[in-house]
């Protein structure tokens, strides 16, 4: 065998082996980021949403199964004090929102922006923030869980990062977490795709229509 022909088959062994530890390193090329490994991880095992206690912005206070239902729950994290992601966040909830047809919203889904600020975010806070975006208190509501320990579970959940900078403001990640009619995760998507995400749900709310 020439020496060239024997270079080629080293090169390719190596390209092969990158190939394969690159595969399998990425969860089949789904997982280039530590952020979207996160992701695919909460999709795969689809936890169920615990049974916290919310306070809202009209200073109601209930447990999240008594909100949802037997509904599909659209559902955001954020802080009022969020000057940068957060408004885009919510800004494309409520164009989501718009997308779903009168006729499913509050009966079969509901939408939920909860904030991990609850020292701050108040429900006279949450009050005037809703407005912004168009939420209506009812059907897309937007509360706080009170307690720091329910509060952790569900952000430990649900892969939602929260970083306190010790000003006031934290560092977080942000997307959009659908939850299906049994209390369990559907799937977490990104808060940018705003068409895809209510494509998604308006499928899922067609199909079970049409069942």
């Amino acid at each position: 065998m020439g020496e060239n022909k024997r270079n080629t088959i080293a090169v390719m062994a190596v390209l092969l082996f990158g190939f394969a530890l690159f595969y399998a390193g990425t969860d089949g090329f789904r997982a280039f980021t530590a952020e979207s490994a996160r992701t695919y991880d909460i999709n795969q095992s689809q936890p169920a949403f615990p049974d916290v206690t919310l306070e809202d912005s009209k200073e109601r206070t209930y447990t999240f199964d008594e909100f949802a239902e037997g509904k599909y729950v659209f559902v955001t994290f954020m802080y009022t004090n969020c000057t940068t992601v957060c408004p885009q966040l919510e800004m494309n909830m409520a164009q989501v929102y718009e997308q779903i047809p009168n006729d499913y919203i509050g009966e079969d889904i509901v939408f939920l922006s909860i904030s991990f600020d609850p020292e701050h975010d108040d429900p006279e806070t949450l009050s005037k923030y809703r407005t912004y975006f168009g939420s209506n208190g009812e059907t897309w509501r937007m509360a706080r869980i009170h307690d720091k320990e329910e509060l952790n579970t569900v952000l430990d959940k649900l892969g939602v990062i929260v970083i306190p900078d010790g000003n006031g403001d934290f560092t977080h990640n942000s997307a959009f977490y659908l939850i299906g009619k049994s209390g369990h995760l559907l799937e977490m998507m990104d808060f940018t795709l705003i068409d895809e995400a209510a494509d998604e749900v308006n499928r899922l709310l067609e199909s079970e229509e049409g069942a």
